[in-house]
């Protein structure tokens, strides 16, 4: 069978590294914020191009914590897009703002061109969505968010080490990451960060991430227990170091694909861009027959997402209905996730190319 992802690879593949960061860890005693978050905030933010980092729990915690900390909440809105993982909107309703989607392209990112006919006096935020790997075309963005006096937060948890025009996510101030253990770069356990050019601002969301407290018996924010744990922070800095190296990896698998499926569409490369491939969608409009086909050679496959998020249970309090954002509502019924990642091996490759293009032809 050729595996969907295989995270025990990585492990193998790095693990005298792995074990004796974590052997360290133990044998330092020190758990919670200390040494190895510190260090790695300053490795990923430098790596990132931005001046702070702020270790957090997850993904969904850096993007409700950004939002808490640029006092975005009840009575405020902030457009992002339905085709995104749910963490996405579910940190926006935790903060208390209200999403409000704008349709994508597709390229499955936020149509530029429809944002301004969204915004309202109550719009206080864009979150764009780096999606699959790929960057949005964060020029336009961040002139409208100018334009009209918006925040951006990015939501970088499918980017890490993406580039537009050279430059690596986030392009505007803060960027928000996922560490998840699938991700590009990823943990072996929960973990997010996010990354920013104030100084006041990350020291907000350091006070915002320990319960608020600005010292051990003064408390001057509302805030929650979301910290990067010390281990965490370890494994992530060893694997840091392998993220290039990583992400060129998947770039060459996405070539091989490109080049050898048929019959399906592929993702195309903005010149402007650089996608890391968290993914590799491909679109059919025989979708599911595709996945059955696939499954039924030992091909894992998956869908990333199968339903817009207007359209779920949780979200029909927002007032949105079928046919509100066509492209993404099409190209949820065609989008199919195939096998990606560093340890993948050539014959797999072909494995994967040779079950899909038998399907087709």
């Amino acid at each position: 069978m050729v595996e969907f992802g295989n995270l025990k690879l990585n492990y193998l593949r790095l693990k005298k590294e792995i074990d004796k960061a974590t052997k360290e860890v133990f044998e330092s005693g020190w758990f919670v914020l200390g040494k190895q978050v510190e260090e790695f905030e300053k490795e990923f933010s430098d790596y990132c191009g931005k001046k702070f980092g702020v270790g957090v729990g997850s993904g969904f915690d850096a993007l409700n914590l950004a939002l808490k900390a640029l006092n975005i909440g009840k009575g405020d809105e902030v457009i992002t897009i339905p085709n995104t993982a749910i963490p996405t909107v579910a940190a926006i309703c935790a903060s208390g703002a209200t999403p409000r989607f704008v349709d994508v392209k597709e390229d499955y990112l936020i149509d530029v061109e429809k944002i301004e006919q969204t915004i309202t006096e109550k719009t206080k935020a864009i979150m764009p969505v780096h999606l699959y790997g790929r960057v949005c075309d964060m020029e336009k963005i961040l002139e409208i968010a100018e334009k009209y006096n918006l925040k951006v937060i990015e939501d970088c948890a499918q980017t890490h080490g993406a580039e537009f025009k050279g430059k690596k996510v986030p392009i505007g101030e803060i960027g928000c990451f996922s560490f998840y253990p699938s991700k590009n770069l990823g943990a072996y356990g929960d973990g997010g960060m996010i990354v920013c050019e104030d100084e006041k601002l990350k020291e907000k969301l350091k006070f915002l991430r320990n319960y608020g407290q600005v010292d051990k018996h003064r408390v001057f924010f509302h805030g929650i227990n979301s910290r990067l744990d010390e281990l965490q922070a370890a494994i992530l800095r060893k694997k840091l170091g392998r993220l290039e190296e990583d992400n060129e990896k998947r770039g060459k698998i996405a070539e091989k694909y490109n080049l050898n499926l048929k019959g399906v569409k592929v993702p195309v490369e903005n010149p402007l861009t650089k996608s890391v491939y968290h993914l590799y969608v491909i679109r059919s409009e025989n979708r599911d027959e595709l996945m059955k086909h696939l499954k039924e050679q030992g091909i894992g496959c998956a869908i990333h997402y199968l339903i817009p998020l207007h359209l779920q249970e949780a979200y029909k309090f927002l007032g949105y209905k079928e046919g509100d954002f066509p492209v993404a509502e099409k190209i949820s019924k065609e989008i199919l996730s195939l096998p990606i990642y560093p340890e993948l091996k050539e014959g797999d490759i072909e494995r994967v190319c040779g079950a899909v293009n038998d399907f087709v032809f």
